[in-house]
């Protein structure tokens, strides 16, 4: 067909503007039709992409605590406090949810007060749990979770990763959903990286320290965060999702060494350790390590410790983990639904070797992991150093149908 020169057609669909209404551009044209099937794929895309299932009814504390218990050993305390922390701010979303729909029936006379965020510190020693914690509250509730590590944390301009990187990795975790991901859980490791550690006014900036901790209280707080689509530094060309962190979960963990000294010096005390005596001159059985009692624990110990008082009121709910000792890890082994034994009973399992470990052996190995003064990784590092050989052997070995772990085998090959 033969088109007149002073038409213009749609780049798209390439009809002409004697057929329908054709909207001229500077490299291009599209017609009216093609723009509202362009405006409908993008609104499908768009409520795909931010509508999340609906929150499953929250879990009693009671049971958040049995499910802890799967998979944590030790710190009932500990778990006891998380699981009653959980199921408030989870309750507190689903208050949220029903307000804004106007269903206001489980809490008639309480629709104005409003439930206030309280989010999680986590004090306790390297390898004792605290991210396993974490990362088991979220599976339990259902929802995507991110770690971050807050040594690499920087002002916006600096080397190293901007806060607002830590709803990013969230965001990928949840597949993209924002609503998703603004109900999800962030954990913060080495946050007591980010303490102070002196009076003295610098000269420099502090880049990784008291800037890192203003800025992440807002984040904490609830903001809209401006979230870079693949990640990067920002810059001012660049689309951005927007996310907000009101009710998205922190817990931020930290082993805190030295705070005990100093909760002890405001308690009267003139003796190292919780537990050894309290200021009226009562003497006590010394504790274990440097355990903290959560309750002894207050805002001004963690603001002389390093931390500002506005990031530590942002932080509400506060409880500790105590060293493993050998008879925990010894529980670690063998107990959990993911014990490092189960995990190679099965590995051999599949090549039809049955594993077994005698009791002393377990001992040992407990032992040795304690003196990596690790936690709970120095399990790891012993096992894989223990079963180098026999993974290597059994695959594919007929004659191998059962391996049994004595305090000979490890002596021999571990030393």
């Amino acid at each position: 067909m033969k088109r007149n020169r002073e038409e213009i057609y749609c780049s798209f669909c390439g009809r002409g503007s004697d057929e329908v209404t054709v909207i001229p551009g500077v490299d291009g044209n599209i017609c009216v039709d093609c723009v509202k099937h362009a405006n409908a794929m993008v609104s499908r895309h768009e409520s795909q992409a931010n509508d999340a299932p609906p929150l499953p009814p929250t879990p009693p504390p009671r049971k958040i605590k049995e499910f802890l218990d799967q998979f944590v050993i030790g710190h009932e305390e500990t778990k006891k406090v998380l699981s009653v922390a959980v199921h408030n701010h989870y309750r507190r979303l689903e208050a949220s949810a029903k307000a804004a729909v106007g269903d206001s029936s489980a809490a008639d006379g309480f629709a104005d007060v409003e439930i206030e965020k309280s989010n999680i510190l986590l004090i306790g020693p390297t390898g004792t749990g605290k991210t396993l914690l974490a990362k088991t509250l979220a599976k339990i509730i259902g929802v995507p979770f991110a770690i971050g590590d807050a040594t690499v944390l920087t002002q916006a301009g600096y080397v190293g990763e901007d806060v607002e990187n830590l709803v990013r990795y969230l965001l990928q975790n949840a597949d993209g959903n924002v609503e998703l991901a603004k109900r999800g859980i962030i954990y913060v490791d080495e946050i007591d990286k980010l303490a102070s550690k002196t009076d003295n006014v610098s000269i420099t900036r502090d880049v990784g320290g008291e800037g890192v901790q203003q800025t992440l209280l807002k984040l904490i707080e609830g903001t809209v965060c401006r979230v870079p689509p693949k990640g990067g530094r920002k810059h001012p060309d660049q689309e951005y999702i927007e996310v907000d962190t009101t009710n998205i979960l922190f817990i931020c963990g930290g082993a805190f060494v030295g705070l005990d000294k100093i909760v002890a010096e405001r308690k009267g005390r003139n003796v190292i350790g919780f537990g050894a005596g309290d200021g009226d001159g009562d003497s006590a059985a010394p504790a274990a390590g440097n355990e903290i009692n959560p309750q002894d624990v207050r805002p001004e110990d963690l603001v002389k410790f390093g931390l500002i008082p506005e990031f530590t009121g942002r932080l509400p709910v506060i409880t500790s983990l105590r060293d493993l000792s050998e008879d925990d890890l010894v529980r670690i082994l063998t107990e959990p639904k993911n014990s490092l034994v189960k995990q190679y009973q099965k590995l051999l399992a599949m090549d039809g070797v049955t594993l077994e470990f005698e009791p002393a052996a377990l001992k040992n190995l407990a032992k040795m992991a304690l003196a990596r003064k690790t936690g709970a990784r120095g399990l790891r590092a012993e096992m894989e150093r223990l079963m180098t050989d026999v993974m290597y052997e059994a695959p594919g070995n007929s004659r191998m149908k059962k391996v049994v772990v004595t305090p000979k085998m490890i002596k021999e090959r571990l030393g």
